[in-house]
């Protein structure tokens, strides 16, 4: 059944296209990606019967089903929500690095760090530790273990500064 953890993977997996391979037609470029995922895991299971159970948006079993639709809106709405607030997180992430500008990072972690500040900033109701934890660990498993510390430490930084932001709104408020 797919996961949170898994639609986080599609979601960096789109961003990475569309960072690479810019399409101004976006729900094309989704329909042929979720396309390309079925090919995939069909001939990964071509002669197994728990195709069913991998991954099939359209299976007879509601759970599975539901979960996957689930899962697939959680992915479509990261990656929408990322490419509509680009040039802000863009900034937001190229003000926290030091010496370095946000195109000379790899492709990868600079799709992470787009993930994990657009979701910081949007998801209160997902803790934040899980969600640098999660992106940690993609950074880690589709770039370098080293991707992880220096992801962590950005999203770490947003982060607190997102936690301190409403407490210094409250003390400038002094009618």
């Amino acid at each position: 059944m797919a996961t949170r953890r898994q639609a986080r993977e599609w979601a960096l997996q789109l961003l990475v296209q569309q960072d690479l391979n810019p399409s101004p037609q976006l729900d094309e470029v989704l329909e042929s990606f979720w396309q390309q995922l079925r090919e995939i895991e069909r001939e990964r299971y071509e002669d197994d019967d728990r195709i069913e159970l991998v991954l099939n948006f359209e299976s007879q079993d509601t759970v599975k089903a539901q979960a996957f639709a689930e899962a697939k809106e959680f992915a479509e709405e990261r990656m929408r929500g990322v490419l509509q607030q680009l040039d802000d997180l863009d900034s937001k992430i190229e003000a926290r690095l030091r010496n370095w500008s946000l195109y000379r990072l790899g492709t990868v972690e600079r799709n992470v760090l787009r993930l994990g500040f657009w979701e910081l900033e949007n998801c209160p109701e997902i803790p934040q530790p899980i969600v640098i934890n999660e992106y940690v660990d993609l950074a880690k498993f589709f770039s370098v273990t080293k991707s992880g510390r220096f992801v962590n430490g950005l999203l770490d930084s947003y982060a607190r500064s997102l936690r301190e932001k409403p407490a210094a709104d409250k003390e400038e408020f002094n009618p």
